[in-house]
């Protein structure tokens, strides 16, 4: 599996959200290029960096460029050999053309593919499977837009089947309650997930421990006619709280069954 380190980014600084509330932000730093550059001199493969005030439907900075997507430019151009998946109120081809060319590999949709999944079925056309990813945040099972701030009558796994019919290849699930609380991943949710879909899964949302991530490395879907695999997990406050070292992350999740 991959470790993906979340870079979330509000009003231009590196912060931390518990359960996705703006009111319950926690600043790491003024400076994400300098957290970036930290994460891949740790070993990270990847960064997981979200645009928060795009999610919220928040506009800081000049129109032409928000601060968050100036950040973005940032970071790809401070640590341009490690790929970068990128997401947060992308909500139109615009929207993907403009991350892609600021430097993201991979851009996450998330309210979108509720909202118009013909439009996604025209990214996957226009863009390739391998770019377009589809975030899907649930609460208690049901899909949640907008920031989270809605919550829709949609099931995580009716999404993902619907997305599978449109050509996308990889989600990432985040269980919403669990997101920044240290609580442990929903391990189960995730693997359910991925059989039912056959989709590739990254797991998000409240990794505490290595124990986390050998849990996950242990639920992989098996047996034929079963494609879907999880293929990584994102890890954030762990990472920031200092409760899991991002080395150490990295090890495991590549020798899940030997730790």
């Amino acid at each position: 599996m991959i470790v993906f380190p979340a870079i979330d980014l509000r009003h231009g600084r590196c912060v931390r959200l518990r359960q996705g509330r703006a009111e319950e932000e926690t600043v790491y730093g003024d400076d994400p290029v300098a957290v970036a550059v930290r994460w891949v001199a740790q070993g990270a493969e990847w960064l997981h960096v979200v645009n928060l005030d795009g999610a919220f439907g928040e506009q800081i900075g000049d129109f032409r460029r928000p601060i968050n997507l100036q950040r973005l430019a940032e970071i790809q151009a401070a640590v341009p050999q490690t790929p970068i998946q990128f997401g947060g109120g992308v909500r139109s081809l615009a929207d993907v053309e403009t991350a892609l060319d600021l430097g993201a590999t991979r851009v996450i949709l998330g309210t979108v593919a509720v909202q118009n999944p013909d439009l996604v079925e025209e990214m996957i056309g226009r863009f390739g499977s391998e770019r377009i990813v589809i975030g899907i945040d649930a609460r208690d099972g049901q899909v949640a837009t907008h920031g989270w701030l809605r919550t829709s009558d949609t099931t995580a796994i009716t999404l993902g089947q619907a997305m599978r019919s449109k050509g996308v290849s990889r989600i990432v699930y985040t269980d919403i309650a669990r997101d920044g609380m240290l609580t442990g991943v929903n391990v189960e949710a995730t693997a359910a997930l991925a059989r039912a879909t056959g989709l590739q899964v990254i797991a998000s949302g409240g990794v505490a421990s290595l124990e986390d991530i050998v849990r996950l490395g242990a639920s992989q879907p098996t047996g034929s006619g079963s494609a879907g695999r999880i293929e990584g997990v994102i890890i954030g406050q762990a990472l920031y709280t200092g409760a899991v070292s991002l080395p150490d992350a990295i090890r495991t999740a590549r020798n899940p069954t030997e730790s």
